[in-house]
């Protein structure tokens, strides 16, 4: 499995370089003065975000990211070279903690936004920097600072508007691989989706959307059950969910617990998260007992004042005002900035 959402690391930005004591030895210049140049500067180590990485699998191997020293300084006023810096890419929504503290440092959710996590020690300057009317032969030069290092958390949320929820199975891979160009394995087994998978879904003539098919959810996830919190952190960033349900006879499943299990799950691993709006969509409703389920189900979904589509994600019944739906519920979310 390629997709990796977690990493720790350690970064060492480089140390200062130190100033020189030096003094000019010319011949015909009797009172050659301190020329001690000055040391180089560390090198920094920045985190930056890129849209062309899907996945933290390039950190995983390395867990040491060290950046160059400055050079000592040298005589005749030769100042050090600076060290060279270290740039770690990672994708969009990564966001970098503290090991130590689990405070929040940065979160790089825009392309190209960069966090300078451990910088670089001064260099240190040379004697002839200390040189004054009074004290025109200094024998002193500072020592470089050394370059700051730290223990990193780098843990990746991903960026999408819209999130699809549900037990195991009920048929998100599916509904993901029919209105997008996403293609997840689709088997007929628990857990079949393994990682979360990104789709940008069409609608109108301009309007899209991003769209996360998340693995499925079991009673107990927030406390690790079934693939547990790994992947509930991926939806905190939706702006929507598509909470789809399977109503199939061959479960034996009841879709409106179903439905409350779920939404307890999100609750208790981030009580925002059931604040947060979803539309309800009765899958495979091109199975007859399954079509006569979801005419029940709708009173039970209008009490609760909650949108619901009856859809097939195998046949894309009933996928365009689904589609249509939540495309221009995200288009009012962005303009009212939520």
């Amino acid at each position: 499995m390629n997709f990796i959402d977690e990493v720790r690391i350690d970064v060492k930005a480089g140390d200062g370089g130190r100033g020189c004591v030096s003094f000019r030895r010319e011949k015909y210049v009797p009172r050659g003065g301190p020329d001690g140049g000055d040391g180089g500067n560390g090198g920094d180590v920045v985190i930056v975000a890129g849209e062309g990485i899907s996945s933290l699998i390039d950190l995983r191997y390395r867990r040491l990211y060290k950046a160059g020293r400055g050079q000592h300084g040298m005589g005749s006023q030769c100042h050090g070279k600076n060290g060279e810096g270290v740039v770690i890419r990672v994708p969009l929504g990564t966001v970098i903690k503290d090991a130590s503290t689990g405070e929040e440092l940065f979160d790089l959710t825009r392309d190209g936004a960069e966090f300078l996590c451990a910088r670089g020690g001064l260099g240190g300057r040379g004697n002839a920097r200390f040189a004054t009317p009074t004290n025109r032969a200094p024998r002193h030069a500072q020592p470089g600072r050394p370059g700051e290092e730290r223990t990193l958390k780098l843990e990746l949320k991903l960026l999408a508007d819209v999130g699809i929820i549900g037990f195991p199975n009920a048929g998100k891979s599916t509904l993901i691989a029919r209105i997008s160009a996403a293609r997840p394995k689709i088997a007929d087994y628990p857990f079949t989706t393994l990682v979360p998978n990104l789709g940008v879904v069409k609608y109108g003539e301009h309007g899209g959307f991003v769209v996360a098919d998340i693995p499925g959810l079991v009673e107990g996830a927030h406390r690790g059950k079934g693939l547990g919190v790994r992947f509930l952190k991926h939806i905190e960033r939706t702006s929507l969910f598509i909470h789809i349900l399977d109503l199939s006879p061959d479960t034996g499943r009841d879709p409106a617990e179903d439905f409350r299990v779920v939404n307890r799950e999100l609750k208790e691993f981030n009580p925002k998260l059931s604040k947060r709006p979803q539309v309800v969509a009765l899958n495979k409703i091109d199975i007859p007992e399954a079509r006569a389920k979801a005419k029940e189900l709708l009173k039970f979904f209008k009490a609760k004042d909650i949108k619901v589509y009856g859809i097939s994600a195998a046949t894309g019944e009933g996928l365009k005002g689904l589609v249509d739906w939540v495309g221009t519920e995200i288009q009012g979310l962005k303009a009212v900035g939520a």
